[in-house]
């Protein structure tokens, strides 16, 4: 595979097929970029899976601070854009969700890598026509990818593609190395009057219809995944040198030689055992020394014995019990090995004693602080319940005091009101028989002056 472009005069005569496909070989030197380079930007860009091949390139593209300033679309644009910066925990299945309806008009999407941004990614995508690039290009530009996030669609349109070279790192084979007429998915003719196309980071091509269905951010085909893991670094500081990883509890911490995390990680928690993450080596803090049998190769990765069977001249020197029998020697290696196994058992049963005892008094510890704040819980509870109690009976008392002053004023007032009572009832008795006297005089007058 070598380098092309996608520029007008590389175009022409090509297939739709051929636009993201590179055919000849390109000296970086010799690309020049088109006319009005003021409007333009280069940026590198890398595909593939690194532990393969690597296909590397670079595309041109118009400033996003033009469109702005001017409020116009480019004049020579083309239906060919580039989204840049797309977080890397968003798949594939995630982008072509968030294109919507736009995906029918996509002819192919092809993802690659921008140097200097690991944890993103850029896509470049061609369209059926040019309204349907205008369309998605103000629908989508400077829009967020998601309500919950921070991070805006970033899209500018695409002058030219040019792939500058391929560098192999390892024997491909013959499959892989050709292009694949068919989805890997579907097993249907990857025809792009049918569905769009997306080739993944890795080279691969699938319908974009398949590839949505995909929700993991690994390739169907090879599995190289576009999220790599994170570098290993200290819990504390940061670093990510001279790291040692805690074999009970996993805590990463910086050596003696940087911060010194590790050992006060052993201080604190009296984990003894530390694994360095470089020599893969294991350190007893309490012994001082390193306790490991075997470690790991770095050529093939499999286990082998650290010191070797005979550090003398002479092979049968018998010090060291070392013979040339390969019997007798595979015999004794499975004896050691037997014992080493037998020995790490006994040393990791120990630390997982004293770990139980450890953890065993600090829940000790919890629960008999828990009791501790529960009573004193219970005690502010059972005070403040008191407290409102006893404000509740301070205010009926007073109130009861109250109403005893009331009562007693209304007594007082019925025995004076019941004495005026009396009164006008004797002076109403008094007037009544003063009446009735007047009223018998006058009876008797009249009678007298009638005789």
């Amino acid at each position: 595979m070598s380098a092309t472009s996608t520029s007008g005069s590389a175009a022409v005569g090509s297939t739709p097929e051929d636009v993201f496909r590179p055919s000849t070989t390109i000296d970086p030197g010799d690309m020049s970029e088109p006319s009005g380079s003021g409007v333009t930007q280069s940026l590198a860009f890398s595909s593939g899976n690194p532990r393969i091949e690597e296909t590397r390139g670079i595309m041109i593209l118009y400033r996003d601070d033009i469109s702005e300033s001017t409020s116009e679309l480019p004049v020579e644009r083309k239906p060919l854009v580039c989204v840049l910066a797309v977080p890397n925990h968003m798949t594939y299945a995630d982008f072509c969700q968030f294109c919507g309806s736009f995906i029918q008009h996509i002819l192919e999407m092809r993802i690659v890598r921008n140097d200097g941004m690991d944890d993103r990614y850029s896509i470049l995508i061609r369209f059926d026509d040019q309204s349907s690039t205008d369309n998605f290009y103000k629908h989508f530009s400077g829009r967020r990818f998601s309500s919950l996030e921070t991070d805006v669609c970033r899209v500018l349109f695409t002058v030219d593609v040019q792939y500058t070279g391929l560098i192999e790192h390892a024997q491909n084979s013959s499959a892989s190395s050709t292009e694949q007429p068919y989805c890997p998915v579907c097993l249907e003719r990857l025809d792009q009057d049918m569905s769009g196309i997306l080739t993944t980071i890795c080279n691969h091509s699938f319908h974009c219809s398949c590839i949505s269905k995909w929700t993991d951010s690994s390739c169907p085909v090879c599995r190289y995944c576009q999220q790599q893991p994170e570098k290993s670094t200290c819990s504390i500081c940061g670093t990510s040198d001279n790291l040692w990883i805690c074999v009970i509890c996993g805590f990463v911490g910086c050596g003696r030689y940087k911060e010194g995390h590790a050992i006060r990680h052993w201080k604190d928690t009296q984990h003894c055992y530390s694994l360095e993450l470089e020599t893969q080596r294991v350190w007893d803090y309490v012994g001082d020394n390193y306790v490991h049998r075997l470690i790991q190769s770095k050529t093939d990765g499999k286990l082998v014995e650290l010191n070797i069977p005979c550090c003398h001249a002479d092979d049968s020197c018998g010090g060291c019990g070392y013979r040339e029998d390969s019997e007798i020697s595979e015999a004794l290696y499975n004896s050691k090995v037997e014992a080493i196994v037998n020995e790490y058992n006994d040393l990791l049963m120990t630390q997982l004693e004293n770990q139980r005892i450890y953890f065993e008094s600090l829940l000790l510890e919890v629960k008999e602080e828990t009791e501790k704040e529960i009573s004193e819980a219970i005690k502010k509870a059972e005070n403040f319940r008191l407290q409102k109690m006893q404000a509740k009976l301070d205010k009926c008392l007073k109130e009861k005091k109250f109403l005893d002053d009331i009562s007693e004023n209304l007594l007082k007032n019925q025995e004076m009101w019941k004495a005026k009572i009396l009164e006008i009832e004797e002076r109403e008795k008094k007037a009544l028989s003063l009446n009735a006297q007047k009223i018998q005089e006058l009876e008797e007058q009249r009678s007298d002056v009638a005789n």
